[in-house]
């Protein structure tokens, strides 16, 4: 079973690649299931439902979210009817939404989502360890669910492998998210878990973490804003990992990034076998 997991897609430039890219990936890479996170889809800030649904007819099955869940305050109201949509679990009770869901894969896998979100530099929401625990509790990898998926939108590395470890054996792909730029430890744990502490964001990476660069560099220099953050819109890179999972056990047998267009350099997993040829770079 094959799992593509996008990280945060940020602003338009985030969209149109995976809009352009995705359809191709998920046919000639014969991918199961695909999760983005979506939660600064909406010029960098949240998410509209027309957006979620571009999102999930460019080939997503479940989009995840973070700590920019309610900047679109429509959100508030169709995350109720949109069983794909999957904010943080650790929101206080009563908070609308769910924080996982059980999902159908495209080989009949039955496949949790789960969204945490971290406390160290963020918000200080309800504990995400005791929450993935109480959804976790009395479910077995492997007999109850062939796969669980865990976004961790966190700020902090500390957290998001801590989070990792405290997974490992019971989850089958860790992701850290929110930072967006993607981290070079892809990696199986020993318990058969894989993770990657950041998987970068799909959006223009000619910016300072997804926005242009002119508002933040002088909020750096002189410390007075001057306008809004906006979203940067130039070239854009799809980035995220791919994991392969044991369809008896439902853990993790490989682990390799994904990056394609823009500025990084590109990466293509080879469990994917050959790149097509409308995806390769010039």
């Amino acid at each position: 079973m094959r799992v593509l997991f996008l990280g945060d897609v940020v602003g338009r430039s985030g969209r149109v690649a995976v809009a352009d890219m995705l359809p191709e990936i998920v046919a000639d890479g014969r991918l199961d299931f695909v999760v983005i996170n979506g939660e600064n889809a909406a010029g960098g800030f949240g998410i509209t439902e027309a957006i979620c649904q571009d999102l999930l007819d460019a080939g997503a099955d479940a989009v995840t979210l973070g700590n920019h869940s309610w900047d679109q305050r429509e959100a508030l109201v169709f995350i109720e009817r949109q069983p794909c949509l999957i904010r943080p679990a650790n929101y206080p009770m009563g908070t609308p939404g769910r924080g996982a869901n059980i999902f159908t894969a495209a080989n009949g896998a039955r496949v949790l989502v789960a969204n945490l979100m971290g406390r160290i530099f963020m918000d200080p929401l309800d504990d995400p360890f005791a929450a993935v625990d109480r959804i976790l509790d009395g479910l077995v990898l492997g007999r109850d669910v062939d796969a669980v998926i865990v976004d961790v939108h966190a700020e902090a590395t500390s957290e998001k492998q801590g989070m990792a470890y405290h997974l490992d054996g019971r989850a089958s792909l860790v992701v850290g998210t929110h930072t967006h730029v993607p981290t070079a430890d892809h990696r199986i744990l020993p318990g058969g878990t894989g993770f990657m502490t950041d998987i970068g964001m799909c959006g223009s990476y000619d910016s300072i973490i997804g926005m242009d660069k002119e508002e933040p560099l002088g909020r750096f220099l002189r410390k007075i804003p001057q306008n809004r953050f906006a979203a940067a819109s130039g070239p854009p890179t799809l980035s995220g990992v791919v994991v392969q999972l044991d369809e008896a056990t439902g853990l993790a047998v490989a682990i390799e990034p994904l990056r394609l267009g823009g500025d990084l350099s590109h990466a293509w997993p080879a469990m994917l076998g050959e790149i097509p040829a409308g995806l390769a770079p010039d």
